[in-house]
């Protein structure tokens, strides 16, 4: 079974046809960064403009690559929420048009799932055995779904069948990390920059505060009042020439908080498998202390390879699969959710 896939949650244009939910035969992804960076941010009208101008180009690309057309495309598919509800339509759309036009199933997919299943994906003939362990991913699994918008700890029973064990009060991570960017003025997107500079810096040289880990908190999660003590300390203390002990520092904490509740939710669960997703599992601090503190618990890990990470439309086919395979199809009609739950 192949399914065309589309994405366009928040700043990528993407485009996928995935084959039986797990086989990637083309997985296109247009940026914006570029546009963004000037404001050091997001802009959410320029975002949703961008996605107008080249979403059709990315669709062909995908088709092409993967070698097919639409008379072979089985269903298609298209993110529907959480995200930015202009950017949502254009894709949301694009999909709906396709599907009617050649009478195909439409399945609409929250984002987020979209993540979790990055890890069934297959980027060559096998399993990454050194990220997923041999026995690859099997179910029950904690996963911790953690990017710019996200961060929420989620119970996965099976295919669809989610738990949402706890979720950010007020930034997400990867939000904490762009802030903190901004405010050094170190550049945009934030994440990427911190994680390089903090490779050469002393992660242990300013003790950030780790909000939230007491067990009374649950598995919420709090990071503005981290990003608030980088800005008291540099206040305080003035803006340091050399800012990687600052900025592995800051990442520590963040790192720690994260590991710390996943580990924990996987004991509570009893389940043998971790797994990560999103745009912040690319980090690298994030990567190698989840895999050693799993490996210490005696957990098998899954985390998908980097380009799986960051918002992809191959994700988003691969859940489309399995709930195709449930019966399951969206109505043309479904609208796009800015603020949707899973």
């Amino acid at each position: 079974m192949k399914i065309l896939a589309i994405e366009t949650s928040c700043d990528e244009t993407a485009a996928a046809v995935i084959k039986d939910g797990k086989e990637i035969l083309s997985n296109v992804v247009s940026s914006q960064v570029e546009f963004h960076r000037n404001y050091g941010g997001i802009v959410p009208e320029v975002a949703s403009r961008k996605h107008i101008e080249v979403i059709s180009a990315v669709i062909k690309q995908a088709l092409d690559e993967a070698k097919v057309n639409y008379k072979k495309i089985d269903a298609v598919a298209a993110t529907y929420g959480p995200g930015l509800v202009g950017s949502l339509i254009v894709g949301l759309n694009a999909a709906k048009a396709i599907a009617y036009a050649i009478n195909k199933p439409f399945i609409g997919i929250n984002h987020i799932e979209g993540h979790i299943c990055a890890n069934f994906l297959s980027p060559g003939p096998s399993p990454i055995k050194s990220e997923r362990g041999i026995e690859g991913v099997r179910f029950p699994f904690v996963c911790l779904v953690v990017s710019g918008g996200h961060t929420s700890l989620i119970s996965v029973k099976g295919h669809g069948e989610y738990e949402l064990m706890g979720r950010t009060r007020d930034d997400a991570a990867g939000e904490a990390f762009d802030k903190v960017a901004r405010f050094l003025g170190i550049g945009y997107p934030g994440g990427p920059i911190i994680d390089k500079m903090a490779r050469d810096g002393d992660p242990k040289s300013i003790d950030f505060p780790r909000a939230m880990l007491d067990e009374s908190f649950g598995y919420d999660f709090s990071f503005s009042g981290l990003k608030t003590a980088v800005v008291n300390y540099v206040k305080k203390n003035g803006k340091p020439s050399e800012l990687n002990d600052l900025v592995a520092s800051f990442q520590q904490a963040a790192v720690d908080i994260l590991v710390e509740k996943t580990i924990r939710a996987a004991r509570d669960r009893k389940v043998k498998l971790v797994a990560l997703a999103g745009g912040v599992s690319a980090n690298s601090r994030l990567r190698e202390d989840l895999r050693a503190r799993a490996e210490k618990e005696g957990l098998n890990v899954s985390i998908p390879p980097l380009f799986l990470c960051t918002d992809n439309a191959a994700m988003i086919g691969s859940a489309a699969y399995y709930r195709l395979k449930k019966g399951e199809t969206s109505p043309l009609d479904l609208p796009a959710v800015s603020a949707l739950r899973i």
